[in-house]
């Protein structure tokens, strides 16, 4: 019983630290604060964090975790090209409906990968859904390449993520019309220079 409501305050802490987050930056996260928010002693959660860092680290850990369980979870195509036009608008439909999760990922230095290995995992095992992805699609014959295109792919639905949730394009004046067409525009770019 013990261990589960030591495993319930680690789950807490760590809940609580993305919802901080959010509010007042990466930079406000503190172990106290997220120790008076669930009214316990500042030192509770230090049996499961030795700093601010290692909170970050796990929250991280779990964003990477809900990334890869949502891009696990697209529908199949019936074809490679397919399920891999459907890994596309998974990964862009997180990054749009989770800014926040996908920020801490990709938009902001991430604690010390050395001292957080379980975070390094799941942010690998990320990408290698989208490089076994065009693997599966090529027939996986060249181990370099498949790696540089999935560097392509996710660089192409960053940017293109990244730029949707910007102000920028109110500036430039791109119409709807044109913002609606980007996502399959780029999927149907990227299957032509990979040859899917």
């Amino acid at each position: 019983m013990a261990e589960s409501r030591s495993r319930d305050l680690r789950d807490q802490c760590a809940e609580v630290a993305l919802k901080l987050i959010g509010e007042v930056g990466v930079e406000g996260l503190s172990i106290r604060e997220v120790a008076r928010r669930l009214g316990v002693s500042h030192q509770a959660p230090y049996k499961h964090f030795a700093s601010s860092n290692h909170l970050l680290a796990e929250v991280v850990r779990r964003m990477y975790a809900d990334f890869s369980a949502y891009l696990l979870s697209r529908p199949k195509g019936r074809n490679e090209a397919e399920s891999m036009e459907n890994l596309g608008i998974a990964y862009f439909e997180f990054a749009m409906r989770n800014p926040l999760h996908y920020r801490l990922m990709f938009g902001n230095p991430l604690p010390d990968p050395d001292q957080h290995p379980e975070m390094m995992s799941e942010a690998r095992a990320a990408f290698t859904i989208l490089l076994d992805s065009i693997a599966a699609a090529r027939g996986g014959k060249n181990v370099k390449l498949d790696q540089l295109d999935a560097l392509f792919v996710w660089s192409s639905l960053h940017g293109l993520s990244t730029i949707l949730r910007t102000n920028a394009l109110d500036e430039i004046g791109l119409k709807q019309a044109v913002l609606s067409e980007a996502l399959p525009h780029t999927l149907m770019r990227i299957g032509v220079a990979l040859g899917i």
